[in-house]
C-alpha cells in the first residue's frame, strides 16, 4: 500500500471514529438524502452532522466512488437492448439501421444510453434515437439554422435539447434524406 493510500485509509478511520458512523453508514445517509452534487453533499454533512470541511469532502468523494462503482455494475446489462424490450422489440431493426449509417460517419462517435433513448455525441450531442411508441422511433437532431419542413419537423414540443425531430416507423424510412440530415448534424457537432 502506498503512502497516499495509507493516508486516505487513516483519514477514513479517523472520520469513522470522530463522527461515530462507518463509511458505509455515511454513504447510505448520503444516498437516502437524494443529494447528488458534491457541494450539496459536503454542505449537508457539515450542517447536519457537524463534520469539518475536509472530512465532509472525503466522505462525499467516497460516496461518489461507491455510486460510480454501482453504475458500472448496473451497466453490465445492455441498456440499448433494454430500450427495445417488450412491445418495442420490433423497433430494434430500425435502431440497428440508423446505427449502421451513423457509424460510417467517423470513429469519434460516442453513444450515451439514457433511460429512454440513446444520445449520440461527438464534441457535443448531435442526435438521439428514442423508441417513443411500439411502432415509432423519434430521431432528434441538432441542426441549427435549418428550417423545419415536412418530415424534418421542429422539436420544440418534443425535446428542448434538439432543434428537429424525424418520425421513423420502418427501416425503409432511413432513406437518403434522413442520412443527409444525420450527417449534417454529425458534421456540425465536430
Amino acid at each position: 500500500m502506498s503512502t497516499v493510500d495509507e493516508g486516505l485509509a487513516a483519514q477514513i478511520r479517523n472520520i469513522e471514529r470522530q463522527y461515530g458512523k462507518s463509511l458505509d453508514e455515511w454513504i447510505a445517509l448520503i444516498k437516502e438524502s437524494g443529494l447528488t452534487k458534491h457541494t450539496e453533499v459536503v454542505a449537508m454533512l457539515k450542517n447536519r452532522y457537524g463534520m469539518s470541511h475536509g472530512s465532509a469532502h472525503r466522505v462525499a468523494l467516497k460516496a461518489r466512488e461507491a455510486d460510480a462503482a454501482s453504475l458500472v455494475k448496473a451497466s453490465s446489462r445492455d441498456p440499448v437492448s433494454e430500450l427495445y424490450s417488450g412491445n418495442k422489440a420490433g423497433l430494434k431493426p430500425l435502431h440497428d439501421a440508423l446505427m449502421a449509417v451513423i457509424t460510417t460517419f467517423g470513429d469519434d462517435l460516442e453513444l450515451a444510453p439514457k433511460k429512454g433513448y440513446v444520445s449520440l455525441r461527438r464534441k457535443k450531442q448531435f442526435a438521439m434515437i428514442q423508441p417513443t411508441t411500439a411502432s415509432r422511433i423519434d430521431l432528434g437532431l441538432v441542426l441549427k439554422d435549418v428550417p423545419a419542413t415536412g418530415r424534418l419537423e421542429s422539436a420544440a414540443s418534443f425535446n428542448a435539447l434538439f432543434t428537429h425531430r424525424v418520425r421513423l416507423n420502418a427501416v425503409s424510412d432511413v432513406d437518403a434524406q434522413v442520412v443527409a440530415w444525420l450527417k449534417q448534424a454529425y458534421d456540425l457537432a465536430g
